[in-house]
């Protein structure tokens, strides 16, 4: 048993054995295999020699040493909360996050120290200085702008470190709480304004309106009394006109049966009958009796007027032939 364990510990501190060890160690010690990605920073006796890009890679063993192993890939850093005081003396809490990536490891490495540290605490500061140049409520309306300003002044500052600052977001902005308070009461001031706004508005229409009704209305109604008074009117004309006409007919009529001799007779009768009609209104309408001094008067009434019947005809006849 002890003769067994003996060749074993014989064999492997065999010098070929040995030798086949080192072999081994110093190939597996001078390959490096870089993810994508990534990049390792080389040193060779302290002193940078090269930067391994992403695949199979070969350095001397126990000469060159990985000094640094950097990620390419972007990342994100939450920025602490801290206190800023803005151009109107209001101190506010504002917090954010920055997102950035290496972009030259060999800067990352030999520039900064501590390149996370260093971004971070350059984006405070940066975000405190932007924050004095602006007032309270442009740092709620302007957060953008804010926000690209601070990525540019960054990426000033950092490149010497080898880093880009891709983009940098406000998480929040926190004024104190008096002035909480008061931004309430400003807004709560704003909306009563606008709904007294929107209210006015409401019955400056409505009145509007009222009054644009009440205005057609009376158009509407002085526009139907002008077309009743004209349809009256014309109605009124129209029945004078057939009056008128029925008188001109009725005259005509009367004046060619008068021509005649049984229209002379029936003038005379009727001269008669309205003369003794009239004096019997007379009688009716007066204590006193007016009788005709002879007999012969009613007969002397229609003489007259047969007499001014053959005046009138006379001078209508004297009429025809001078024309």
């Amino acid at each position: 048993m002890f003769d067994f364990l003996g060749n074993i510990v014989s064999f492997i501190l065999s010098p070929p054995l040995i030798l086949l060890i080192l072999v081994a160690v110093t190939l597996r010690m001078g390959i490096k295999f870089v993810p994508q990605n990534r990049a390792f920073v080389v040193e060779r006796f302290g002193k940078y020699r090269t930067k391994l890009d992403p695949g199979l890679n070969f350095i001397i063993p126990f000469i060159d040493s990985v000094s640094a192993d950097r990620s390419l890939k972007e990342q994100a850093v939450d920025v602490p909360s801290q206190s800023a005081i803005t151009k109107d003396n209001i101190s506010l809490t504002v917090d954010g996050v920055l997102y950035f990536r290496v972009i030259d490891p060999v800067k990352a490495t030999y520039g900064v120290d501590n390149f996370v540290f260093a971004v971070t605490q350059l984006a405070q500061t940066t975000m405190r200085s932007e924050l004095g140049k602006m007032e309270l409520d442009k740092t709620f309306e302007e957060r953008d702008a804010l926000n690209s300003s601070i990525v540019s002044i960054i990426n000033d500052a950092a490149t010497p470190w080898g880093i880009q600052v891709l983009r940098y977001e406000i998480k929040d902005i926190i004024p104190p709480q008096s002035v909480m308070e008061a931004m309430e009461a400003q807004m709560k001031a704003e909306r009563v304004k606008r709904a007294q706004i929107l209210e006015s508005e409401g019955d400056r229409q409505a009145a509007i309106n009222r009054a644009e009704g009440a205005k057609r209305s009376v158009v509407l109604a002085a526009e139907a009394d002008k077309e009743e008074q004209i349809l009256k009117a014309q109605g009124e004309a129209n029945a004078l006109v057939a009056v008128a006409e029925a008188q001109a007919v009725a005259l005509k009529t009367v004046g060619d049966t008068a021509k005649t001799e049984s229209g002379q007779k029936a003038i005379q009768l009727d001269l008669a009958t309205k003369a003794i009609h009239a004096r019997e209104a007379i009688a009716r309408e007066s204590s006193l009796v007016l009788l005709p001094e002879n007999t012969t008067e009613v007969a002397s009434v229609v003489a007259q007027a047969m007499s001014v019947i053959e005046a009138i005809q006379h001078k209508t006849a004297e009429a025809k032939i001078s024309n």
